[in-house]
């Protein structure tokens, strides 16, 4: 959190740039922050932008040997605190001239970690015939007393000062020139021009430096303002996209549906086949009975007929089930029902006559969740399945059963046949078969697996572990399991 900085609150507050020096907090290096407010689409100021520019280059090329130095330089806060010198061992000193001076709290902040000590400095005066902001200076130096010539600068926009200190070693010996005779007279006026005009030279250094670094700053602030209406588009950019994406993923799901009910109608033909054959076979029977006057099994084979078209009536309404996503609540079903119902339709089939159907029905009702047309179209679906595996077989056998688990009814489909053969999941992909066109599509086993799974169950298929042939589960949550 930098909202104690000035770089921060003053870009907040003024919404203009700012100018700070101060340490980093978790560095510790010395820096200048330049900081920017950034504004939204509205005008309303969300946040700041802060860069750092350290200072270590400018302080290099104040750095000399020892022997060569005739002038020290520092940067001032109002302080009076050092942030930036020639010499390492004036920086963070107090230059105010106050040996009791106590640093505040603003102070620490600012230079966390650091001492502060004042300097031992003494203000002679002001030398004649020189600006208000020279003085003659006396700083004990390595314990040696050094007297300077300061001139003191204030920097624009900022609350700094920059305090030059020449030497005054030189003027000491040009006064004895002096005395010596009227040429040095001459040579100390030259001396005073030259020291004269590389003041000034230093001071115009300085304030060009200063437009330089403003002109940085501008073109900094530019090329932010730039990257943020970049960033702008790239954002309104990747909305667009995500926008055509949910329209492509409907139109995909779309899609989806479409197939699925593409899957249905061509079954569709492969489920009201069955039905149709035994209602051919209801009858053939009748026309029989009705030659040899047995009126009463011809008005039961009329009532199976009747209860044929109305089972196909209810196979046709579950041509609109896939083309939703749900059914509405669950319901309760005894799985006892539709597997005899469909025992039903495939013993009246021909092919069945010589096939021995073992179908061991549980005495108690077989309660789990489910919807009894469409598990029955499941199970005809296993049956007749499994009526053509065993057909030409030595002792074709088929066997129903139920088993119970601890959340689920299983039923299981078992037939004494060939068996699977390859990979066991591909039989239930739509279209894939083994048989000949005229004995199915390939979407039975396909539109039975997409109709258990609807009503939260399973169906599996896989070879006997007990013998040849086939075995397919149907497995359906118990109705306790539900509640």
């Amino acid at each position: 959190n930098f909202n104690f900085r000035p770089y921060f609150y003053e870009a907040m507050e003024s919404g203009d740039s700012a100018i700070y020096f101060a340490l980093g907090l978790m560095s510790g290096v010395r820096g200048l922050y330049f900081s920017h407010p950034v504004r939204d689409e509205g005008g309303q100021i969300i946040g700041v932008v802060a860069v750092k520019v350290l200072v270590h280059e400018l302080e290099s090329q104040w750095d000399r040997p020892t022997g060569l130095r005739e002038a020290e330089m520092v940067v001032l806060d109002h302080n009076g605190i050092s942030f930036l010198a020639s010499r390492q061992d004036w920086l963070y000193r107090n230059f105010s001239g106050m040996a009791d001076a106590v640093p505040d709290e603003y102070s620490r902040r600012r230079y966390p970690g650091r001492d502060l000590t004042p300097m031992a400095l003494k203000t002679l005066g002001t030398p004649w015939g020189l600006l208000e902001q020279s003085a003659t200076v006396r700083i004990q130096d390595s314990g040696k007393p050094r007297e300077y010539l300061s001139v003191s600068t204030p920097l624009p926009r900022m609350d700094w000062t920059l305090q030059v200190m020449v030497s005054t070693r030189s003027v000491v010996w040009t006064r004895l020139g002096f005395a010596v005779g009227g040429a040095a007279l001459f040579f100390g006026g030259l001396l005073t021009w030259l020291y004269l005009r590389e003041r000034y030279r230093r001071e115009a250094e300085l304030a060009l430096r200063g437009e330089q670094l403003e002109r940085s700053v501008a073109e900094r602030t530019a090329d932010l303002e730039n990257s943020n209406r970049k960033l702008v588009e790239e954002i309104r950019e990747r909305e667009r996209t995500q926008t055509e994406l949910r329209e492509t993923q409907q139109e995909l799901i779309q899609a989806a549906k479409l197939a699925v009910l593409g899957q249905m109608s061509a079954g569709l033909n492969h489920e009201m086949n069955q039905p149709l054959t035994a209602i051919q076979t209801y009858a053939r029977n009748s026309r029989r009975f009705l030659e040899k006057g047995a009126g009463e099994m011809v008005d039961a084979n009329l009532s199976e007929i009747i209860l044929l078209c109305d089972k196909m009536a209810e196979l046709t309404r579950q041509f609109k089930v896939f083309a939703r996503k749900s059914e509405g609540p669950p319901a309760v079903v005894d799985l006892r029902q539709p597997i005899d119902a469909s025992l039903k339709i495939i013993v009246a089939q021909q092919s069945s006559s010589e096939i021995d159907i073992q179908w061991h029905r549980p005495d108690s009702p077989v309660m789990c969740h489910g919807d009894l047309i469409r598990i029955e179209q499941v199970m005809v679906n296993l049956m007749a399945n499994a009526v053509q595996a065993v057909e030409g077989g030595a002792r074709p056998e088929i066997r129903i059963d139920i088993e119970e688990t601890e959340q689920h009814w299983k039923c299981l489909v078992r037939d004494n046949g060939p068996g699977l053969q390859g990979d066991t999941e591909q039989i239930f992909e739509p279209f894939f078969t083994t048989k000949s066109v005229k004995q199915g599509l390939g979407l039975g086993l396909s539109i039975s697996r997409q109709i258990v799974d609807a009503l939260g169950g399973s169906l599996t298929g896989r070879n006997r572990r007990d013998g040849p042939g086939a075995e397919f589960v149907v497995t359906l949550k118990k109705r306790e399991a539900m509640e």
